[in-house]
């Protein structure tokens, strides 16, 4: 029971938290997950009180420091991902003391923490559900290696400091857990500031990554839950959900015969490292 719930497994030890067997390092390779990064933002924005600590401290708001801002972001979660143990332990010290020293103030003065367990937990299941949902849609993953993603994804939870046995290990822990937070949810002034930053070319980022991050924001919107998707004031329809899986399936197809995209070294050796575990299995 404890492995099932995304205990650490030894590896290699250059291997981190996951290594090349694991479903993660599979799923986290695929260019199709941009638009999985892009949802979770747009998911987590829904939290009234995770939003509004996140607009009065993050530069992500800040046109002219939300392209570093968002770097960090991506290499934080490269380093969870496929960092060392020493790397992850590094990068998991520094975010616990940021989210430590970080606080917001609610409409009605009480204080917000960003770093207790029930923001927490929003914030990585918003992220994991994203992932999972996406990669399950584009055809990366079966129900199967669904499943075993969110397990394997405790791990990640237990970086930033949430304690394991609260946190979804399966996709039907995950939809019971949205379950209970949707009365919770809606789409505040701040929300609407931050998604539409994200939808407007970042003038702090390079011309053609800034044009390729709205477009992927843009098409985001649509993998949404439908029940979020209206909070956003969109059609929450079946047709959509069609539609946009077989997007998602051809999009996946098309990065699948595309050249690699150049990475830093630990991206690489994952790469390799997949595909020699895939050949051998």
């Amino acid at each position: 029971m404890a492995e099932e719930r995304g205990d650490v497994v030894e590896q290699g030890a250059d291997d981190g938290l996951f290594g090349p067997t694991s479903v993660t390092w599979r799923v986290q390779l695929e260019p199709v997950l941009w638009v999985a990064g892009m949802r979770a933002l747009l998911l987590q924005s829904l939290h009234p009180q995770v939003m509004r600590a996140t607009y009065q401290n993050s530069a992500l708001f800040d046109p002219k420091k939300a392209w570093p801002r968002f770097q960090r972001t991506v290499g934080f979660v490269g380093t969870r991902t496929f960092g060392t143990r020493a790397d992850v332990a590094t990068a998991a010290s520094r975010v616990r003391r940021l989210h430590a020293g970080l606080r917001g103030t609610d409409a009605d003065g009480t204080a917000i923490a960003l770093d207790d367990p029930e923001n927490l937990l929003w914030v990585h299941n918003a992220e994991i559900d994203s992932y999972v949902d996406v990669a399950r849609r584009a055809g990366v993953v079966d129900d199967a290696e669904a499943d075993a993603y969110v397990a394997e994804s405790v791990r990640a939870a237990e970086v930033v400091g949430l304690d394991p046995a609260i946190v979804p290990a399966s996709r039907a822990e995950l939809a019971t857990y949205f379950d209970r937070v949707r009365p919770r949810l809606r789409l505040t002034d701040e929300a609407r500031r931050g998604v539409g930053g994200l939808l407007t070319p970042q003038p702090s980022a390079p011309t053609g990554i800034a044009l390729t991050l709205s477009s992927v924001a843009a098409i985001s919107f649509s993998t949404l839950p439908r029940w979020a998707r209206r909070m956003y004031g969109l059609p929450g329809l079946p047709t959509t959900d069609l539609g946009v899986t077989v997007a998602l399936k051809a999009l996946y197809t098309a990065t699948t015969v595309l050249p690699d995209i150049p990475a830093p070294p630990e991206i690489a050796r994952a790469r390799r490292l997949v595909r020699e575990a895939r050949a051998a299995g």
